[in-house]
């Protein structure tokens, strides 16, 4: 692609290296560690689901079993296998034994490791099996009803009712909607564990049920069949639970899922070793299963100046570009995240936005890139802001963005209700349909304020990332150089679940996936 903002391609590769030099020095504490929400992604990926007499999801009891007894850094694909062999039973049986207290898998005789891996590979791939079956299941709905064209309608819902969100998620579809979010309840990021089962209470969205996921897939495919257009579903994985989520996604086949490397450290004081670790697990399973991931870039600009830090927001692109290489993920499945949060107020603010959306798609050619529309400065006026959406929705098409998350006139008033969806798509729809293809038809003024905003916003981006390659990622978090949050290494929540891995450690899912194996 030629760059229309004349952007030096030397100072794009010197900023991607160091991204990808940031990742790699990660990735050798990753390797290094795993981590209790891990190790419970590894046993729902191995079959065991439901909770105990008190309510406590069974991945979660096991772990909790293994981590007490000092076996967690052996991992628990290592006692699963182990007592498979000396018991026959199969994972569910053994962890409704182990959550009955009727047995103790870190006290049985120990099979050689080779033993374990063939008893516990197969199994593995039972489970890859079933995500492919739902990967395929998505192609084939776009091959027979097709989809969308892009920038994909985005949209939420958040009742905290299942099936109200059921009821308007298909009137939305009805409205012109791509996709739709599942927005979670308030603070479920911070439970270190998934609730069970369909829920009907939630304040300020739904709790992220493996159930949940089913009846909205269900619906959405219902719906997508009567209007003629595959529909997609989005939710989080992210929080203390972020690798648990993207499994149980890719085994009912959602379509993109909120995902990001620093978000959860910054936004929710998640411990950072956590996240790194955690990060990693999900994104192999993203990647595995065509899963659409969305970074959440855009939250920088609500905690600092969207002007002032608009390189951080670039920077953390790379710095989410390389983790998800080292995750297998293809490009179209990067939904790196951007959003059009400057003060209306700032003197031709929409060039820099501009320059600032399109710098996003030169660099980023192929990435599915998620565009967030105005809130930090919406007011309650509906008129005003559904023209700040109206210009935000100019940017997108002109700039060739991929997620449009709609923005709402009511933000700022309400949890959106189905008329004010009817009307952010059909202003979408409006601007969209009339400059289609305004981006071919425009370059830049050489030398302009756009080219030089989108230069100076990658030069400071460049000069970022190589202070962070050289203080660490650790050390740059913890000096509060993106979002204008400080957060330390050995603070925030769930520290306790990080261990070192020992000698027999393995996790039987990620070379499988990483190699794409079914």
């Amino acid at each position: 692609m030629k760059s229309k903002l004349n952007l030096d391609p030397k100072i794009v590769e010197s900023a991607r290296q160091a991204a990808g030099r940031i990742a790699k020095d990660m990735q050798d504490f990753i390797d290094r560690h795993t981590t209790v929400s891990t190790e419970r992604t590894i046993l729902r990926l191995l079959g065991i689901d439901g909770v105990d007499d008190v309510e406590t999801p069974l991945p979660n009891v096991v772990v909790d079993h293994i981590k007490d007894a000092g076996g967690l850094p052996r991992g628990v694909a290592f006692w699963i296998g182990n007592a498979m062999i000396q018991t026959g039973l199969q994972p569910q049986e053994i962890a409704e034994k182990v959550a009955r207290n009727e047995m103790d898998i870190t006290k049985l005789e120990i099979a050689s490791h080779e033993e374990i891996e063939a008893v516990i590979i197969p199994k593995a791939k039972e489970a890859l099996k079933k995500i492919k079956a739902q990967t395929q299941k998505r192609l084939d709905y776009l091959d027979r009803i097709g989809e969308g064209k892009q920038p994909y309608l985005y949209v939420i819902v958040a009742t905290g009712n299942i099936y109200e969100d059921v009821l308007q998620a298909q009137a939305a579809a009805r409205q012109g909607a791509d996709i739709i979010a599942v927005i979670r309840t308030t603070a479920q990021s911070l439970l270190d564990y998934v609730p069970y089962g369909a829920t009907t209470e939630g304040f300020g969205g739904t709790y992220a049920t493996q159930e949940n996921f089913r009846i909205m897939r269900k619906a959405l495919d219902e719906v997508g069949e009567e209007v003629g257009r595959y529909i997609r579903l989005c939710n989080y994985s992210s929080g203390m639970c972020m690798p648990e989520i993207a499994a149980m996604g890719a085994l009912e086949r959602l379509d993109v899922m909120l995902n990001d490397a620093i978000y959860g450290i910054l936004f929710r004081d998640i411990n950072m070793q956590r996240t790194i670790v955690d990060q990693f697990m999900s994104r192999v399973i993203i990647g595995y299963c065509g899963i659409i991931f969305n970074s959440g870039e855009d939250n920088y600009l609500t905690t600092d100046d969207a002007y002032e830090a608009a390189h951080t927001v670039l920077a953390s692109q790379f710095i989410n570009e390389q983790f998800a290489v080292l995750a297998n993920i293809e490009e179209w499945q990067m939904g790196l995240g951007h959003a059009f949060e400057m003060d209306p107020d700032i003197e031709n603010g929409f060039l820099y936005e501009l320059a600032q959306a399109q710098m996003a798609r030169e660099i980023f050619p192929n990435a599915s890139l998620k565009y967030m529309p105005p809130t930090k400065f919406m007011t309650g006026n509906i008129f005003k802001g559904h023209i700040q959406d109206a210009l935000f929705n100019l940017i997108a098409i002109w700039t060739g963005q991929s997620l449009q998350l709609l923005g709402m006139l009511t933000e700022a008033i309400h949890t959106p209700h189905m008329h004010d969806r009817y009307l952010s798509i059909e202003n979408a729809k409006y601007i969209f349909n009339n400059c289609r293809d305004l981006g071919s038809e425009i370059e830049y003024k050489k030398d302009g304020i756009i080219q030089k905003r989108a230069q100076l916003v990658l030069e400071k981006a460049e000069k970022l990332l190589h202070e962070v390659e050289e203080e660490g990622l650790f050390s740059t978090i913890e000096k509060g150089k993106f979002g204008g949050v400080k957060r330390p290494k050995d603070g925030g929540k769930g520290l306790e679940g990080v261990c070192t891995k020992d000698e027999a450690y393995f996790n039987p899912f990620i070379p499988l996936m990483l190699r794409r194996e079914e």
